[in-house]
């Protein structure tokens, strides 16, 4: 009887933990806050999604050192930012020193105004121009506007199914994806775009000291790929490397690649020894093998297009008309033909150049 009561009351305890927001919940080498889950990969070294409660859109990295810690990208808005800053205390108690950007993207650097002063910020020369307007305004480019000019109207979709859903579970469900949307639409106006303060254009080392000594932080550059300042973080001691969107475990988006040269680009990652590598969307992969399939499909890619554009057909119709099913096997999704219209256009543009 004793044993069942006690049972109870742990029971009733974990449910009373489940219903504390921002509470963490650690279980093994994994840390959730109401707003992220840290996955500690290797010691110190934290792989960080977000839990939906806050539109984060992308993965980050921190690395907790003795004295200071690191971050690797800043989510999509400056609050999914300032969700991702209190969340980190769960994990470690070390300041954050410095803030790296795998790439430009919106949803991996605008968030970088958020970070305190006093963070260092260390991108690429690439990522640095496009984040200082160098050339244009990233807020008013393709990339940006296509990802982010559909939300009023994702809100306003939710609204009308909200208003017209009688379930109960399913209005709860719509109220939630209603809330983060909303304060997604909100959070984009915030948006200050903010650079890196220190640069480099094919290496840089950092070593953080760690209680065996030091860890070693390459930050390689391979050449252009998904944009033209793709950073890779890797950490050789612990076979671990932070791909952002350079490398994902499906099909990324190419509205502002280098097709024609991302798979040699590539072939400079697979140089490295990894076991583990974590990329800027998606599950934490092991499996290298993916990094060949994606290269024969950009190959692919690159020769189909072009014989389109030698052809003159538009850019338009050779999004509708490009066949990659034969690629499948390794991309679930290619089941007819039809290729993201926003990659043929840069496909486009670069044979045009």
């Amino acid at each position: 009887m004793k044993n069942t009561s006690n049972l109870i009351l742990l029971n009733a305890f974990l449910g009373l933990l489940l219903l504390l927001p921002g509470l963490a919940l650690s279980q093994d080498n994994v840390v959730e806050t109401d707003t992220h889950r840290f996955v500690e990969v290797a010691e110190g070294v934290w792989f960080v999604t977000g839990t939906g409660s806050v539109y984060t859109m992308s993965n980050a990295m921190v690395l907790v050192g003795e004295f200071d810690s690191l971050v690797v990208d800043s989510h999509v808005t400056p609050a999914a930012s300032r969700a991702l800053l209190e969340a980190i205390p769960v994990i470690t108690d070390k300041p954050v020193r410095y803030l790296v950007n795998s790439h430009y993207h919106f949803d991996h650097a605008h968030g970088n105004q958020s970070f305190p002063k006093g963070v260092e910020i260390i991108g690429h020369e690439f990522t640095r121009s496009k984040l200082t307007g160098e050339n244009g305004n990233v807020l008013e480019e393709s990339t940006f506007k296509s990802f982010s000019d559909p939300v009023p109207e994702t809100v306003a979709r939710l609204q009308r199914q909200l208003s017209d859903e009688n379930d109960p579970g399913r209005r709860v469900e719509l109220q939630e994806r209603l809330r983060v949307q909303t304060e997604y639409l909100n959070a984009i106006k915030e948006i200050v775009p903010t650079p890196p303060n220190i640069t480099l254009e094919t290496k840089m080392t950092l070593f953080q000291v760690v209680a065996a000594g030091s860890r070693e932080i390459q930050l390689l550059h391979f050449g252009r790929a998904h944009t033209g300042g793709d950073v890779v973080i890797y950490l050789p001691q612990e076979k671990v490397a932070f791909t952002g969107d350079m490398m994902l475990p499906g099909l990324a988006y190419m509205g502002d690649a280098h097709v024609d040269e991302w798979p040699a680009t590539l072939d400079g990652l697979k140089t490295l020894d990894f076991d583990t590598w974590l990329p800027g969307h998606g599950p934490i992969m092991h499996d290298r093998q993916p990094i060949d399939h994606f290269q024969v499909y950009l190959r692919d890619l690159w020769e189909k297009t072009s014989q389109m554009h030698s052809s003159g057909v538009s850019a338009e119709q050779a999004a509708q008309q490009i066949d990659m099913t034969n690629h499948s096997a390794n991309y679930a999704q290619l089941r007819e033909p039809g290729v993201d219209p926003r990659a043929i256009r840069r496909i486009y543009q670069l044979l045009d150049e």
